[in-house]
């Protein structure tokens, strides 16, 4: 029997007596009909599996987190906060700048506990207002890493009905901080209690504001009563301050009604009965006042528990006196009622909506929306907030855990004139040019693990239709010289490893050309070096040859990437066909490095410095192994000719000549099949070395780095000099 905790019977009910199970709150179970040996249990921590009948458990966890909010803070990167069902509160990077994922060790909790909100202090940081169920509310400080008991009225209301509770406090009581004073934050029961010096005191500052029908608040559950703060009812649910003017307040209830004050809670106006069309009972899920007109509010009404399953959504825009009905074309199912509706803080009429299964746009304040769905699982979207510095939409899923819409400057920008455009280019949001930090350990497939976003810079653009030709992206900088070059390139079944230094290509460019709004990404480097090909075998291995295509890619990579550009503005240019669009881009220093931008400045200069040796030595590569692939031809064309050995005898001797100048760059008898240690490291894997070392933070050359930078210079000048030799002396 599944339940808070599990019990069992083996006589059909006569006896019952508990069977162990790893985790709590049991909510299903599975026993294999051909093998009762073999069972699974799901509960509130994981899948659980026994192949003992219970003897002994293994736990899988899956991917999976019911977040009931999202709130997100001002760092850069910026974090994200949110409380999750049957967990903790938590507090996670939306970047963990330690490459490839956010693992585990980066989560940690923020006071509170599993429900409610996790709301941060928007001028301090540091502090995080954390609620949890039972009206049980944290002031967590980050610089101590504890919490501040802060509960408008500490007397535990568990098992109490809700009409025999001095304050009604719901599972997710609403917390809000004032925008206009940080000091100043307000929680809901049925009343809005208010404070002012960080929980140590609350004052009620509104009346009752529900509908306080006894009828609503008697004990529940049925033949087993079960009062918990899910249950409670008559209370407040969403609670929002005005951006626009101190001292408007708004108040749903989770009983149907909404009020408002627009004098700091003096005086309270229920305009519920000015809202068209809505049925009684529901939930005001969220309200969100306008950041752009006084007076005009957003909130979504949330039936489904009175089996009402279409979104509610409403808009006012003289503080509540008439209200517009908004969502007529979203479709209807028993998985649309709305939960959360937000407006764009940067483009007026610019509306988002999170309902039971889906998230919509609107790009003409409601009156029409699409899906915006992309990749995001059909989950319930309990709450959305735009971060605004870095323009990211922030998606707080009941079942999927967080997610972030990267960069939605492209839809604050798509008016209808853009679209009747053949191709426009979207002024780029500035990129910052993060440097790595060590991140903590980890276990190996945790499937916890969270995805960073891209490196670089969003270039986004739009095309009406898709093009014939390719389209074509360059950056310029301030002096005009060409950064970087994106257009798609033809893929290579042997790309795999193409770019040295240390690190795995993703494969040939691809840039994007299909009808609609556009995406890729610059990693914020310079060109890669020139492409090393090899026209003949491996020195030792000439049996394998070179392969259908008449060379062989270069064992050590045939790329290395271009270093990190300084921050500065650069000019990017959108070619498509034969219309060029141009747009500026700004590229931040990383706030969190040590190194100022003229230690930067200084860096970049040595590692482009480094990265035209680099093409040097791809050059003089090239060079040689097509001198040698003519030599080689001379054996097949010359093979049998009476008078021809003494120009094949002086061919292989310069074809050793030319060995011995490539055995410098490289080891000539490397075949990169895990033979990499049997070799020493020759001067081409040393220049990447030396540009690792370099650029590993935004730090200045140390001055061994530049006495290295010196050799290797005079080094290649010696090896320039010596195949000149080679090519006109031989």
């Amino acid at each position: 029997f599944p339940a808070t905790r599990f019990s069992m019977t083996q006589d059909g009910g006569k006896t019952v007596k508990r069977f162990n199970v790893w985790g709590g709150d049991h909510h299903d179970m599975w026993i294999d009909p051909k093998d009762a040996d073999r069972m699974i249990v799901g509960n509130d921590q994981a899948v659980v599996i026994s192949t003992n009948r219970g003897k002994t458990w293994r736990a899988v966890e899956l991917p999976i987190a019911q977040m009931y909010h999202v709130a997100t803070d001002d760092r850069v990167p910026y974090y994200l906060y949110g409380n999750r069902q049957d967990g903790t509160s938590y507090r996670v990077p939306s970047n963990s700048r330690t490459g490839g994922n956010i693992p585990r060790g980066l989560w940690h909790p923020v006071g509170g506990f599993e429900s409610g909100h996790a709301v941060v202090d928007p001028v301090d940081n540091n502090i995080v207002w954390s609620g949890n169920y039972d009206g049980m509310l944290d002031r967590f400080d980050l610089r101590t890493m504890q919490s501040r008991a802060v509960t408008v009225w500490p007397e535990s209301i568990q098992g109490w009905a809700a009409g025999d509770m001095k304050y009604r406090f719901q599972w997710t009581f609403p917390i809000a901080v004032s925008p206009h004073d940080h000091n100043r934050v307000y929680v809901g029961s049925q009343y809005v209690h208010r404070t002012t010096d960080g929980g140590h005191s609350w004052q009620v500052i509104s009346p009752d504001l529900s509908t306080n029908d006894p009828k609503k608040m008697e004990r529940t559950g049925g033949i087993t009563v079960d009062d918990a703060s899910p249950l409670v009812t008559c209370t407040l649910f969403a609670l929002a301050e005005s951006p626009l003017s101190e001292g408007e307040i708004w108040a749903g209830t989770n009983d149907g009604l909404l009020h408002v004050t627009r004098d700091g809670g003096a005086t309270w106006v229920n305009v519920t009965k000015n809202i068209p069309g809505l049925p009684p009972d529901g939930t005001i899920s969220n309200i969100e006042p306008s950041r752009h007109k006084a007076g005009t509010c957003y909130i979504a009404v949330d039936l489904h528990q009175v089996n009402d399953r279409d979104p509610y959504v409403y808009k006012t825009g003289d503080h509540g006196k008439t209200w517009k009905r908004l969502g007529a074309d979203i479709p209807r199912t028993p998985l649309s009622y709305a939960h959360c509706v937000r407006e764009d803080p940067a483009r007026p009429g610019l509306l988002y909506l999170g309902v039971e299964n889906a998230l919509y746009v609107s790009f003409d304040d409601g009156t029409s929306w699409q899906p915006l769905q992309t990749n995001l699982p059909h989950a319930p979207v309990h709450w959305l907030t735009v971060q605004e510095h870095f323009a990211d939409l922030v998606v707080g899923t009941y079942g999927r855990g967080f997610w972030i819409l990267d960069d939605i400057t492209p839809l604050r920008q798509l008016t209808p004139e853009v679209r009747k455009e053949e191709a426009y280019f979207f002024a780029p949001r500035p990129a910052y040019r993060f440097t790595s930090v060590e991140g903590p350990s980890g276990a190996p497939n945790d499937p916890s693990f969270g995805q960073n976003p891209p490196y670089g810079a969003a270039l986004n653009y739009w095309l009406r239709d898709e093009p014939k030709g390719e389209v074509v992206i360059t950056v310029t900088d301030a002096a005009g010289r060409v950064v970087r070059t994106l257009k798609t390139e033809a893929p290579d079944p042997d790309a795999e490893g193409d770019e040295g230094s240390g690190r795995r290509s993703a494969g040939a460019t691809a840039v994007p050309k299909k009808a609609g709004v556009n995406r890729i990404w610059w990693d914020l480097r310079w060109d890669r070096t020139e492409e090393v090909r090899m026209w003949t075998p491996t020195v030792g291995h000439e049996h394998a040859g070179v392969g259908s295509k008449g060379w062989r890619r270069f064992v050590l990579g045939r790329f290395q990437r271009g270093p990190l550009v300084e921050p500065g503005v650069y000019t990017v240019k959108l070619k498509v066909g034969d219309r060029e669009l141009t747009q500026a881009l700004t590229v931040r220093k990383d706030p969190n490095a040590a190194g100022t931008e003229a230690d930067i400045k200084e860096q970049t200069e040595l590692l482009l410095d480094i990265h035209g040796m680099t093409n040097a030595v791809v050059g003089l590569l090239n060079r040689a192994e097509l001198v040698r692939k003519q030599l080689a031809d001379l054996e097949i064309v010359l093979k049998g000719h009476p008078e021809a050995a003494a120009v094949l005898e002086a061919a292989r001797a310069a074809d050793k000549k030319i060995v011995a100048f490539e055995d410098f760059f490289f080891p000539v008898g490397l075949t990169g099949s895990g033979d990499e240690l049997r070799w020493p490291d020759k001067f081409y894997t040393k220049l990447g070395f030396l540009a690792r070392h370099v650029g590993e933070a935004d730090f200045p050359p140390t001055t061994q780095q530049r006495e290295v930078h010196a050799l290797f210079k005079a080094q290649l000048a010696e090896r320039e000099a010596e195949f000149r030799k080679l090519v006109d002396g031989d």
